[in-house]
């Protein structure tokens, strides 16, 4: 049975949620290693083992939670309850992780952070990982799951914007750095509350329709979480839109990372560029996603990440040549990014429900909070890994808490870290891209598949 168009509210509704991940995740991004380093004092190598802790258990805790939600039932279904109770836990601790204790020593801030990022880590999944898997449950239409991850795609984007303009203008307004980033930690975690509350009343009708199909025609799977896991990977689409998500994304994020030192280290700007220099990139992603968006109502989902990708793989690789003096270039090449990143917030998660479709048609089972969550495992944990190296490079290369003069050693390393190693990465990315099997015509008739199978269940 076709399900009701859906409808503008309820993909903005849905859009919306997309700030509770958004706003946090982008500061965190872009500020939480420079944060570390320069305010709060850590050494580049505990602040590096500050994140790869946080993402390890995050990367662990992912798959636990989206097995759990699959399984859930309440009232409220199997998604929300997760989103409405973790949502708290996660205002809270967004004001927390940017707070700095009263601690002298190296190892009792350690031990907070430390300690810290199990907790939010732990929020932060409990909200973001089945608000996700709601996109697969909101609709099972090719083109209106391109649409739905388009609106997902430009209130992430949105979302970062938002963090970085409540950035600048505190940045501006407030002197003292801490009180600076305690108060962007305060009011994101607002934003995330505020964000939840509004995504759950403005899809609830909506997902209550389309669970009512869901459960005519799907069973919950009795496996294990590990034999579940294992059974993933015998899908061959899924692993193309792990492989693409894993490589791109960690060079994104890698790049985000050393935008601060690049900022401030080699180009010898105020900190006001961090959040200037983030904006061009993200503002650039938020007005090219509607282009791209377009075009994949016109053409294959990833068609369109083949041609976005290398725009960003270039402009990557052109940061390393930007010299001090040069901010026009360097402000281009950002845009450059920005035009190609679009594709990566639009396509890996419009392909995943196509996935999870293929997926029911084998096993007849509806595991999208299983799916969601193995791609945010293996993507988290190797942005982690990514990130604990980069900051031991830091560290061998001799940067310094201070802003100013850094090693030649520390310098060469900023600039080879937030370019080339990034465009290589996500140069690996295109491979997975190319090899991804799902076409429009191929999901049209896993669609009639499993039409036909549901009108011979009694």
């Amino acid at each position: 049975m076709a399900s009701p168009r859906l409808s503008l509210s309820a993909r903005l509704a849905y859009g919306v949620g997309e700030l509770a991940g958004a706003v946090p995740v982008g500061l965190a991004a872009f500020f939480l290693l420079y944060f570390l380093t320069t305010v709060v004092g850590l050494s580049p190598a505990l602040a590096g083992g500050v994140l790869l802790l946080g993402r390890v258990w995050d990367a662990i805790n992912d798959p636990a939670i989206g097995w759990l939600s699959d399984r859930t039932t309440s009232p409220l279904g199997r998604r929300y309850p997760w989103m409405v109770y973790g949502a708290v836990p996660l205002a809270l601790c967004c004001g927390l992780l940017w707070w700095v204790p009263p601690l002298s020593s190296q190892s009792g801030l350690f031990t907070y952070y430390a300690l810290l990022s199990l907790v939010i880590y732990v929020a932060f999944t409990a909200v973001q990982l089945p608000y996700t898997a709601l996109a697969a449950e909101l609709s099972n239409d090719y083109d209106e799951r391109t649409s739905l991850i388009g609106f997902k795609s430009a209130f992430s984007i949105g979302g970062s914007l938002l963090g970085l303009v409540l950035a600048q203008v505190i940045f501006a307004q407030v002197a003292q750095p801490r009180q600076q980033y305690f108060l962007l930690g305060l009011i994101s975690g607002g934003i995330a509350l505020g964000a939840i509350a509004l995504c759950v009343l403005g899809t609830y009708r909506r997902y209550w329709q389309m669970e009512a199909q869901r459960r005519e025609r799907t069973t919950t799977s009795s496996l294990s979480l590990g034999s579940q896991l294992r059974s993933l990977w015998q899908n061959a689409a899924f692993r193309q839109v792990l492989g693409l998500y894993l490589f791109a994304w960690m060079g994104i994020q890698v790049t985000a990372a050393m935008l601060p030192y690049f900022v401030a280290a080699w180009m010898k700007l105020p900190e006001t560029h961090f959040a200037q220099m983030a904006l061009t990139v993200q503002g650039t992603a938020m007005v090219s996603i509607v282009g791209w968006n377009w075009l994949g109502q016109h053409t294959e989902k990833r068609t369109i990440f083949l041609m976005g990708a290398p725009i960003s793989v270039f402009s990557l690789l052109g940061l390393v040549s930007v010299q001090p003096g040069q901010i026009g270039w360097m402000y281009g090449l950002a845009a450059g990014v920005g035009l190609g990143l679009a594709t990566l917030y639009l396509v890996p998660f419009a392909m995943l429900p196509d996935v999870i479709d293929l997926d029911e048609l084998h096993t007849g089972q509806r595991r999208e909070g299983v799916y969601f969550s193995a791609v945010v495992f293996l993507q988290k944990l190797g942005l982690a890994i990514a990130l604990f190296l980069s900051s031991q490079v830091l560290e061998w290369t001799g940067l310094t808490a201070s802003a100013g003069d850094q090693p030649v050693a520390a310098l060469w390393a900023v600039r080879l870290l937030i370019g080339p190693l990034p465009a290589l990465l996500v140069a690996g990315s295109l491979w997975f891209a190319y090899r991804y099997p799902i076409s429009r015509q191929k999901h049209q008739e896993i669609v009639l598949a499993l039409q036909a199978r549901r009108s011979q269940m009694p």
